[in-house]
């Protein structure tokens, strides 16, 4: 069976995080304001960017490791009970590692 749209999704999936997540860094060491009230913002702001940066980062592995499973074959199959995960649920999560079964029974 062909992956060619899921590895597509994926890497135009890549690319927007990379977007995004180099925008974060950017906003992340940016100059703060003197005022003691805006410099508290922008410390909130930043646990906000982080926050998101570090989900970005976890996506982005969840991404390379399925694009590496593309490459060695192992793509679609489960990587805990070796079963193949199904094609609906390929096209929701490109990324998924797991079927629905060892995943909790999340699509």
């Amino acid at each position: 069976m062909s992956h060619h749209k899921n590895k597509l999704s994926l890497l135009n999936r890549l690319r927007e995080l990379g977007v995004r997540l180099n925008g974060i860094e950017d906003a992340l060491e940016a100059p703060h304001s003197k005022d003691w009230e805006e410099a508290a913002v922008e410390r909130e702001d930043e646990e906000v960017l982080e926050r998101l940066g570090q989900s970005g980062q976890a996506e982005i592995a969840r991404i390379k490791s399925a694009l590496a499973r593309l490459e060695s074959g192992d793509y679609g199959i489960c990587v805990k009970c070796g079963e193949n995960i199904s094609e609906k649920r390929l096209e929701l999560l490109p990324d998924a590692a797991a079927c629905v079964k060892c995943a909790g029974g999340q699509t």
